[in-house]
């Protein structure tokens, strides 16, 4: 019988938390043109030169914090996510997970794919808000995989999901496991971008960053746009769960160099709602689908931290969607 192919691809991990593995890792995901978007021989300078041999060590501590005996949580939730979609879709479908970057790659699971003889392949990047250095930096090495191919089958992509029903439902059920009411303030965490990352998305060219509440309601001019989408994504998790738009921010976290990313940073929110005498915090991090170092370490452990030391008392994440059954049913929706 023949199959339809399903390729879930999220952003990757280290092989181990050795620090030999965070380096290999690191510079993969560091040397794509998409992640750091400047001139080769800069990247190259920067990345191998400076970032890599200075931050593996550091990073390879983290990661050692959040390994589990199931190894990487990210692979871990990534699979079962696989496995689950499969068992969801049944026989007529054939599933393979990838990674961006380390294993496993996307080109041994397109692969998979071929030697299944899969009828066609749709592509699900796991990053609900579209950015071009996920989602479209995982468009762009399927296409150039699969273009080497004397036979391309019919092929799509989904290119982002963050106004989807299933997906709001599972972070409001996470959430009033840990009682909203009970928190001062609620933030919705994104990872951060650039902001010459943003403006390259603006095809406008007079749209992007110039005005203060340009990403707060999506529209067709930023309709592709990360902030924007994460906007529209926290704000129907507010909705769901009745947090009034003074209750909630929406904010940043990550950020790598000294540039301009997109803000408000994290790190500066926290800031001013210690100063403000707030002592219990709620996070959400809706970039991510599983759970892993910026959700487990970076806000759990150094964000807690940070804002008990400007006098708080609590930062609690409200865990990913991880193994949620009513998850791996969004994801059966979009093949549908």
């Amino acid at each position: 019988m023949s199959k339809k192919g399903i390729l879930l691809v999220n952003l990757g991990t280290p092989d181990s938390p050795a620090t030999a593995d965070v380096k290999k890792y690191l510079d993969q995901f560091l040397m794509d043109e998409r992640v750091i978007d400047i001139p080769r021989l800069n990247r190259t300078l920067l990345v191998k030169g400076i970032i890599v041999p200075f931050r593996s060590p550091k990073t390879a501590k983290l990661y050692k914090e959040i390994w589990s005996e199931n190894g990487s949580p990210l692979l871990y939730y990534s699979r079962k996510q696989a496995e689950m979609l499969q068992q969801r879709l049944g026989e007529g479908y054939h599933v393979e997970l990838a990674m961006r970057y380390q294993s496993p790659s996307i080109e041994s699971a397109l692969a998979n794919l071929k030697a299944g003889l899969v009828e066609s392949i749709q592509v699900i990047p796991l990053f609900p808000q579209y950015a071009s250095a996920s989602t479209g930096s995982v468009l762009q090495l399927v296409m150039e995989l699969v273009g080497k191919w004397p036979t391309v089958p019919p092929i799509s992509f989904v290119n982002s999901f963050h106004d989807n029903e299933l997906m709001i439902q599972v972070f409001a059920e996470n959430a009033r496991k840990h009682q909203v009411e009970s928190y001062d303030h609620v933030l919705f965490s994104f990872h951060g971008l650039p902001e010459r990352q943003l403006l390259k998305c603006d095809h406008t060219g007079n749209y992007c960053l110039k005005s203060a509440d340009c990403c707060q309601t999506l529209n067709d001019t930023n309709k592709f746009c990360y902030s924007a989408q994460g906007h529209d994504t926290a704000r129907l998790i507010a909705k769901a769960l009745n947090i009034s738009k003074e209750n909630y921010t929406v904010c940043f976290q990550s950020r790598l160099g000294k540039e301009p990313w997109v803000q408000p940073y994290t790190t500066d929110v926290l800031k001013k709602l210690a100063a403000e005498g707030k002592k219990r915090l709620l996070v959400f991090s809706p970039a991510f689908v599983a759970d892993c170092l910026e959700t487990l370490y970076e806000i759990t452990v150094e964000y807690h931290e940070e804002f008990r030391a400007l006098g708080g008392e609590h930062v609690q994440l409200v865990e990913s969607l991880n193994d949620s059954p009513v998850f791996i049913e969004a994801l059966a929706g979009m093949v549908k």
